[in-house]
């Protein structure tokens, strides 16, 4: 999976930013496994001109998934790292409902259908 982080000149984005990027996606996507083949970050400073506020900082989040349209979420926070962690907490979950929604059903086992079948003959 590639890891992606892009941020403006106002936010520090740094190799210790990048570092701690990486360690949260990496966590909350390795359930997904090779499903997800990107995640990019933009990290800004909203209002860098004006007096600081308390969701100055946002974050948007895009993922790469296999046969699928990209998932892309958004957070803000007084700091950057606050904003990545919302941001990656909201992919994680959407990203899971991409994926499910988009899974195979399962039908009756093979189980289920030898039981129905044992019980329907056993009726007889």
């Amino acid at each position: 999976m590639q890891i992606l982080l892009n941020t403006d000149t106002h936010v520090d984005g740094r190799h210790g930013m990048a570092e701690f990027f990486e360690a949260e996606v990496k966590e909350a996507m390795s359930r997904f496994g090779d499903h997800v083949t990107r995640v990019e970050a933009h990290v800004a400073d909203a209002v860098s001109h004006a007096k600081a506020h308390p969701d100055d900082i946002h974050c948007t989040l895009e993922a790469r998934l296999i046969g699928l349209d990209p998932v892309i979420v958004k957070d803000h926070a007084a700091s950057a790292h606050q904003a990545i962690q919302g941001a990656v907490g909201k992919l994680k979950r959407a990203v899971g409902t991409a994926v499910e929604k988009h899974a195979p059903r399962r039908g009756p086992g093979l189980s289920d259908i030898v039981a129905s079948d044992t019980a329907s003959t056993d009726q007889d």
